[in-house]
């Protein structure tokens, strides 16, 4: 049954397969034991899978965060919407089928992983070019970055490779993006009163570009890497007596920083600053050109 021409109720998004759906969002089961299908959480970072999908049930559990319920409950806390915005999202994105209980399940196949061989000096004139198209200062990159040399699916390749705090790389290339495990945030804890967000590191690097005069221990820094990854970096966050947002203009960026400004008046949305741009570092490289129409993402 098709729902992609109406709006979906409550009722009938809580019938969406929820494996499905975490499979969309480039989640796979770490395991399978009979109906529950066990995943690194999508919605804090561990080291020990520890969420939980019954299958039969179409329910999920985070042991960690000791919160679970059906994929309503899931999406609006993974995105930081309303319900009303995840259902008329979720409308012109999804078809509805109820899972057929009696399929059989069969065992995913191992999941591609990046094995990382080697870091280091940023060298490479392709991605130095690169580094140059998206106006960040080699001088910058190097200070918080390294040329990476990484395999995926017996081929050996090298990308801009952005350290987070457990150890893996969010890496990019001009033709490739990706992370290694184990995937986290990046916090830059200079001891500071105020502390800046970001979601990518390229925004990251730009502001540090468009910043350099201020003092080194001006702010501190986290860059999510993910706005899945909001929730563990809150502690961090919330210590300061500012926080300041600078997210992406997309849908679930602008979810999470509307989730993030219910939740204290530390926090504030400066992506009015790049608002005709999908992210500050677009902002950036698009400075002075005229503007161009953006359109916007949907959840997916």
């Amino acid at each position: 049954m098709d729902f992609r021409n109406k709006r979906l109720s409550v009722s009938e998004a809580k019938k969406i397969d929820i494996v499905h759906f975490l499979a969309d969002l480039g989640y796979e089961p770490s395991k399978i034991r009979n109906n529950d299908y066990w995943y690194f959480s999508p919605l804090r970072d561990e080291k020990t899978p520890s969420f939980k999908v019954n299958r039969k049930l179409n329910r999920w559990y985070d042991h960690g965060l000791g919160k679970g319920g059906n994929l309503v409950d899931f999406a609006i806390l993974y995105h930081g919407c309303t319900v009303s915005e995840f259902l008329q999202n979720l409308s012109g994105n999804l078809s509805l089928q109820k899972p057929s209980l009696q399929q059989s399940i069969t065992r995913p196949e191992p999941e591609n992983q990046i094995k990382i061989l080697g870091d280091f000096i940023l060298s490479s004139t392709a991605l130095l070019r690169y580094l140059q198209q998206r106006r960040i200062p080699v001088d910058i990159a190097d200070r918080y970055c390294r040329e990476v040399q990484y395999e995926l699916n017996g081929k050996v390749y090298y990308g801009i490779g952005f350290k987070n705090d457990l150890g893996g790389f969010e890496i990019r290339n001009p033709y490739f993006k990706a992370s290694s495990s184990p995937k986290g945030i990046t916090t830059i804890d200079n001891s500071a009163g105020e502390v800046i967000v970001f979601e990518g590191f390229t925004d990251f690097l730009s502001f540090k570009a468009t910043h350099q005069q201020d003092p080194e221990d001006r702010f501190d820094f986290v860059v999510l890497n993910s706005v899945s990854f909001f929730e563990t970096a809150r502690p961090f966050l919330e210590k300061h007596n500012t926080i300041r947002l600078y997210l992406d203009r997309d849908t679930t960026g602008q979810n999470c920083s509307r989730y993030a400004l219910s939740l204290s008046s530390k926090y504030k949305d400066e992506s009015s600053l790049y608002q005709n741009h999908k992210d500050f570092n677009d902002w950036i490289v698009n400075f002075g050109k005229p503007q161009r129409k953006h359109q916007k993402q949907k959840l997916k």
